[in-house]
């Protein structure tokens, strides 16, 4: 399973800065301003051959009330669903009240702890981590999140642990290679995931009862259909964090962002009757970030009118424009209406994700692409782009190889997405692009010129100085 790793700390001292870091991405927002993180984030990173799950949390300051109390809950929940935490203080303002709160904390709950001081550019670093050895945590890592300083050693060593050897690699290379296409059925409580997954299986296999949180864990589903083999995973519902009362519900996302990265294909299951709310999009975001196949099922269609069904369809257009590439399918999983077609869009995504292209034809058509639509110039040279290779499947990823790759805007990275998309045919599944920057040959190599190459350098210097010297007395008169 992904290690989980929780961010704690007094508000400000860099924790959505390293959670970017580690994510490689900008989801958390970041300013010069305390307190503004206040729910639980979640986002996925990898090292190597090591995935991982981050939580960003609020500040914890020990005197918080009102909404800031519900945020230092926040933060002491992902304490408990994390495998690591990392607790990080402020360099720069020293050892605080509220850090040794917070690390006492830490002590009764026996949690695997990595001390961590943030914002220590431009300072002694051993200066810097001095005053944080009264807290009693072990070792202070210097780190300058900002600056990225100190940051990959610091998740090569805590990941120490988790990175898996040649046998566990072998093992998982042989699961994702297996002919199961693995089906994560994801969504809010009591949307009807797990008669859903009846529904599929066709057979009373897991408990149904019309109570939130009635599935606790995920749980995997091995079976066979019209030849084809199958694991369905039914995984907890996951709901806002401030309506979470129970222990055991605490872990719930945690599985289900788990279960997400296990599966090929997700079906992201919606309450029709209720239309899209901001969990389904904050959970359809993160399958979309991780790279897997998307199927969208509205579910309880049965029971609506023809006034209420338009304008969930108005709303799904709107609100779900960012998942246009996956199939939207409108069901009842209680009587079964629609939920067989369910098994064309995932075979059809699945098969698009695993798709292979060769190197001759992306190549092609990215010339094809480039030529009704030139990429802009950068300092007035023109960016170029050469060839394309795969780089990878579940999600198709496109490596595309030229110059000034890092300059190119990202508009025209949607449209050259858009583009192979649309020729691809790729229906179901998010499609990446990675782009390379050629090395220059000639860099760093000086040019040593041969004795008639310098004597026409220094001819042609003189015949230079000569004209100058004329244009001036010509001036001058």
């Amino acid at each position: 399973m992904l290690p989980v790793i929780a961010l704690v700390g007094r508000p400000n001292v860099g924790k959505s800065t390293l959670f970017n870091r580690l994510t490689r991405s900008r989801d958390a927002l970041v300013a010069d301003l305390p307190g503004l993180t206040r729910d639980r984030k979640y986002g996925e990173g990898r090292v190597g051959d090591c995935d991982y799950i981050v939580i960003d949390t609020g500040g914890i300051s020990g005197d918080e009330a009102g909404i800031d109390q519900r945020m230092a809950e926040q933060s002491l929940l992902a304490i408990d669903e994390a495998d690591i935490v990392l607790f990080l203080v402020d360099g720069r303002a020293g050892l605080n009240p509220a850090d040794e709160m917070i690390a006492n904390h830490l002590r009764r709950h026996n949690k695997e702890c990595w001390l961590v001081v943030n914002k220590t550019d431009g300072l002694d670093p051993d200066m810097a981590v001095a005053d944080f050895y009264a807290l009693g945590i072990g070792q202070p890592l210097a780190i300058a999140a900002a600056h990225g300083r100190g940051v990959s050693n610091l998740i090569d060593e805590v990941l120490a642990p988790f990175v898996p050897d040649e046998d566990e690699l072998a093992a998982e290379k042989v699961r994702k290679h297996d002919d199961s296409i693995r089906i994560a059925i994801i969504g809010r409580p009591n949307v009807g995931k797990s008669t859903l997954v009846n529904r599929m299986l066709g057979e009373d296999r897991v408990v149904v009862y019309d109570e939130a949180g009635t599935t606790r864990d995920s749980i995997y589903i091995p079976y066979e259909r019209d030849g084809q083999k199958y694991t369905l995973i039914d995984t907890a519902g996951v709901r806002r964090r401030k309506h979470i009362t129970e222990a055991v519900e605490k872990f719930s996302i945690v599985k289900t962002l788990q279960a997400i990265k296990d599966a090929n294909v997700v079906i992201s299951v919606i309450d029709a009757s209720e239309g899209v709310t901001e969990q389904d999009l904050s959970m359809m975001g993160f399958v979309i970030d991780a790279g897997r196949a998307l199927v969208v099922a509205l579910n309880k269609w049965d029971g609506m009118s023809s006034d209420q069904r338009a304008d969930v369809k108005v709303q799904v257009e709107r609100r779900l424009e960012f998942a246009s590439f996956a199939r939207f399918h409108f069901i009842s999983a209680l009587h079964g209406s629609g939920v067989g077609d369910l098994y064309g869009s995932v075979n059809e995504a699945f098969d698009c994700a695993m798709a292979k292209w060769s190197t001759n034809q992306l190549t092609r058509l990215l010339e094809d692409v480039v030529a009704d639509h030139q990429p802009p110039a950068i300092n007035n040279r023109r960016i170029k782009l050469r060839y394309a290779h795969q780089g990878g499947s579940n999600p198709p990823i496109i490596v595309v190889h030229g110059n000034q790759t890092a300059a190119l805007p990202g508009s025209y990275k949607r449209y050259l997405e858009n583009r192979f998309i649309r020729y691809l045919k790729v229906r179901g599944t998010p499609i990446r692009f990675e782009f390379k920057t050629s090395d220059n040959p000639f860099a760093g190599r000086k040019n040593t010129l041969t004795a008639r190459q310098l004597a026409k350098k220094e001819r042609s210097r003189q015949h230079i100085k000569t004209l100058k010297h004329k244009a001036k007395k010509k001036t001058q008169r």
